[in-house]
């Protein structure tokens, strides 16, 4: 029996046998359409996790030589946009106390990409799932730097999920 959620066996234990309580199908953009992932979270009384995978993501790119990709959770409700940026009404990340990157409460961590796929869980106390629902995850074609105002440097927007209720 696991009594600690915060150990790697807890949270393993955790989103293998319980339902997550919101998800989001995630797809790429026009320019990268064979992207495909997922994102699960799960609320605990000590915070949320959240898994994302994904596949066919660019790998060893000219313009990502390191495999690194940003993911964060956007404000907005939409996974459309224009030709120039077709995930536009994802709006920016969810940053409800207005605090400086990398301190939004959507900013997540790197997602690091092995031959096109990559797989992350994370804890987080940033947001609690009831918050998230109806806004939208992103992944970036770059990785994110942690530093530069006001999101981070990480590239263009080659990847969204609407995030829902787990039904």
């Amino acid at each position: 029996m696991v009594n600690n959620l915060l150990t790697t066996r807890g949270i393993l234990h955790h989103i293998a046998t319980r339902r997550p309580d919101a998800h989001a199908d995630i797809y790429g953009s026009p320019a990268f359409p064979n992207i495909r992932g997922n994102a699960w979270f799960w609320q605990t009384h000590t915070g949320v996790y959240v898994c994302v995978t994904a596949q066919n993501l660019p790998y060893q790119s000219e313009e990502n030589p390191y495999n690194v990709l940003g993911t964060h959770i956007h404000e907005g409700s939409s996974c459309t946009g224009n030709i120039n940026d077709p995930f536009a009404n994802a709006g920016a990340h969810y940053n409800p106390y207005q605090q400086a990157h990398p301190y939004h409460a959507g900013d997540l961590p790197p997602l690091f990409v092995n031959e096109g796929y990559a797989w992350n869980v994370v804890m987080t106390d940033r947001f609690v799932v009831d918050e998230i629902i109806g806004m939208t995850i992103i992944i970036h074609s770059q990785a994110d730097d942690f530093h530069t105002q006001p999101s981070g440097e990480s590239g263009s927007r080659i990847a969204c999920g609407y995030i829902h209720r787990q039904r």
